[in-house]
């Protein structure tokens, strides 16, 4: 590594972190520099950073000042569109401001999404089929006394946001969903945007110059930093799609995410519904014959009736694959008569048929397959919401769906992410204790022909020996299906000894509501509860109301950002294992143990210390906030496992004792309400 290198790039960070009116803090000069030695060397890197390390900075400004001298785009990654919005409308504007005296010329960032994501010119412009309302038509042109109309008026709440959607495309720069404020329903956007495999392509659509679609990837093949997110990561590796630039380094942000999203975004659906929506639009848009694609539908849904919801560890039976293998060649049949002449002009209706087609060939080509191509199929069935709230099992009367995704995505990612490219991975929860490899291992960077990486953990700001309380509720008795009589007193006394400021995490919706319901009646300061209003509405009342407490599921989990007195306690009912029904997690656990490791530590210990972790790290976010983390869950004191699972969580100052966690609580209560009444006091000057 280049000396020169790692001054300069730690003097650009001295000088944004001042300019920026911030502080340097422990470990971000740490964590700048290992992410400059990566970049320089070629060299892999698991970096663990804490919260409040500001580990943004700590790898853009590396970046940044290898994209100007590199002939490639660098990229960043995020798992949520949150993360992503921040740094392109918050961190990366506000560093590049203050580093412009700095910089030897400017620095161009783009922004890159799947093509869903885009407002289509030509679909506004009536150049493709409008998708089907069920609630009715979207537009009439109306008669009043016998004259028309000269115009379509929107009939229905739908029309409303399309008529707004196309004046919308009309005088917008990005043509980005996410720039659409108010925003619209997903059946709304959906009349105005195409996927990939709808999209008439560059070639023949006659909007191509002007495509928000096309003008994004064009700026992105010529920017210096490109921020994206997994999921294109996933297409690009997984289906070898040319959807991002030729970069040749890569910053992975919420990495502890990566596994879970890409394996999300690569995995396909085949149901009865599917199969007759793309015959209804081949009779519709083309005049190829579909009668036999339409009796192999039936055919598929008799051969799961019956089969129960759940993995089909043996793969499909003779029924189910002859079934798919008949939906399969009628498919082809019905492409190949529907190709249009050459010469011909693109027709938008013809192109949503068939890539319709398409999207189902590729799914039962996936099923046939899967067995030899290293991938597990399962059956579900929708869920009903009950009136009690939370959602019921699956309805076994209901048709069911095949879902088809890989074991593992090691190894395609391994060969598609890793290969040829620099690779950083970066997140407050990347390590259980000090050892990465449970995560490496997940991401093809463990076992013959693993690349070389490195890991490393550049720590925390905090001091949470002494910010801090671990409290495991150890006489409670292990929990069983739904909340217990024992967890909501043990709920109701910490909530009074905090007189409120907690953020309760749930591993289920209707375990959150249950909870809610039952404090309502018990305490007597507000219970907020996810699902009541919009997220950001609820995180910032819980935020701003000293007392007031927020129940939720796992969108709490890693999404709430809540420093000060206001999140002075988090409660968290049980271990956040995956679901023992869960057919994916089931598979892996399964071919873990079958290869000679334990199963049950790989893959449900693993997921459930990254996630309590997360959750967990919702209480300290700056380096003034005070509070207890109080599990409810006995296992994590009494079984085996425990340690394991506590070795991933911040290092704080631990108790099973409900007697003295009760006097912590009261004493933070207390400094609460000082605080309050000093605000007040300020205000009230003011």
């Amino acid at each position: 590594m280049s000396k020169d290198t790692t001054g300069e790039v730690l003097e650009l960070l001295d000088t944004a972190v001042a300019g920026m009116g911030g502080q340097n803090r422990p470990g971000q000069h740490e964590m700048a520099r290992q992410v400059t030695q990566a970049i320089d060397e070629g060299q892999h890197l698991l970096v663990q950073a804490g919260t409040g390390t500001g580990k943004s900075l700590a790898y853009l400004v590396p970046l940044i000042h290898h994209a100007l001298e590199s002939p490639k785009p660098t990229l960043v990654s995020t798992a949520t569109l949150a993360l992503q919005s921040q740094i392109v409308g918050r961190d990366l504007p506000r560093l590049l401001k203050t580093l412009k005296p700095k910089l030897p010329r400017e620095v161009d960032v783009a922004l890159l999404k799947g093509r869903s994501n885009y407002v289509c010119l030509h679909k506004t412009g009536g150049g493709f089929p409008e998708e089907e309302d069920p609630a009715g038509a979207l537009f009439t042109l109306g008669d009043d006394h016998g004259v028309a109309h000269p115009s379509p008026a929107p009939t229905s709440a739908m029309g409303r946001e399309v008529v707004r959607l196309r004046e919308w495309a009309e005088e917008t720069e990005t043509g980005d969903r996410d720039d659409l404020v108010p925003g619209v329903s997903d059946r709304s956007w959906r009349q105005v945007s195409v996927t990939s495999m709808e999209c008439l392509g560059a070639q023949k659509c006659p909007m191509a110059a002007e495509c928000f679609s096309e003008r994004a990837r064009a700026q992105a093949a010529v920017a210096d930093v490109v921020i994206t997110n997994h999921a294109m990561l996933a297409i690009a590796a997984f289906e070898g799609l040319a959807v991002l630039p030729d970069y040749d380094v890569v910053v992975i942000d919420e990495a502890h995410e990566l596994q879970d999203r890409v394996t999300g975004a690569v995995t396909g659906q085949l149901s009865g519904t599917v199969v007759t929506a793309a015959v209804a639009a081949a009779r519709k848009h083309t005049s190829a014959s579909v009668e036999e694609l339409a009796s192999a539908a039936r055919a598929f849904e008799q051969s799961l009736e019956g089969v129960p919801s759940g993995l089909l560890a043996s793969g499909l039976n003779e029924e189910q694959e002859q079934a798919v293998g008949r939906i399969r060649e009628a498919c082809r049949v019905a492409l190949s008569d529907s190709k249009p002449e050459p010469g011909e002009t693109a027709d938008g209706g013809r192109q949503t048929a068939r890539s319709r087609l398409m999207a189902v060939l590729t799914i039962c080509e996936r099923l046939i397959s899967a067995p030899s191509a290293g991938e597990v199929i399962w059956a579900s069935r929708p869920s009903s919401f009950s009136p009690s709230g939370g959602f019921s099992p699956p309805d076994e009367t209901a048709p069911a769906t095949l879902n088809v995704a890989p074991l593992s995505v090691a190894g395609r990612l391994r060969e598609g992410l890793f290969d040829g490219h620099t690779v950083v991975l970066t997140s407050a929860t990347l390590a259980i204790g000090s050892e990465f490899g449970p995560v490496a291992g997940a991401l093809g960077l463990l076992g013959p022909g693993a690349p070389s990486w490195t890991g490393t953990d550049v720590g925390s700001p905090f001091d949470y020996p002494r910010q801090g309380v671990l409290y495991v509720a150890k006489d409670l008795p292990k929990p069983e299906r739904g909340t217990s009589e024992a967890q909501l007193d043990e709920i109701e006394a910490l909530l009074k000894a905090s007189n409120g400021g907690a953020l309760g995490l749930f591993s289920s919706r209707r375990a959150a509501e249950d909870a809610a319901d039952a404090m309502r009646s018990r305490v007597d300061f507000p219970i907020l509860c996810q699902g009541e209003s919009s997220m950001s509405s609820l995180v910032k009342q819980f935020s701003e109301e000293p007392d007031t407490c927020l129940f939720g599921t796992m969108s709490l989990w890693q999404g709430v950002d809540v420093p000060g007195a206001a999140c002075r306690l988090v409660l968290i009912d049980r271990i956040p294992f995956p679901r023992p029904d869960d057919p994916l997690m089931t598979a892996r656990t399964r071919a873990v143990a079958k290869a000679g490791g334990n199963g049950f530590m790989s893959v449900a210990a693993t997921h459930a210390a990254v996630r309590l972790a997360q959750g967990a790290g919702r209480l300290i976010r700056a380096a003034g906030d005070r509070g207890v983390v109080a599990v409810l869950d006995s296992r994590l004191a009494t079984a085996r496992y425990g340690g394991f699972l506590r070795a991933a969580l911040p290092p704080f100052w631990s108790t099973t004792d409900r007697t003295v966690v009760l006097s912590v609580l009261g004493r933070l209560a207390e400094q609460s309400e000082e605080e309050e009444r000093s605000n007040g006091k300020q205000r009230s000057r003011k």
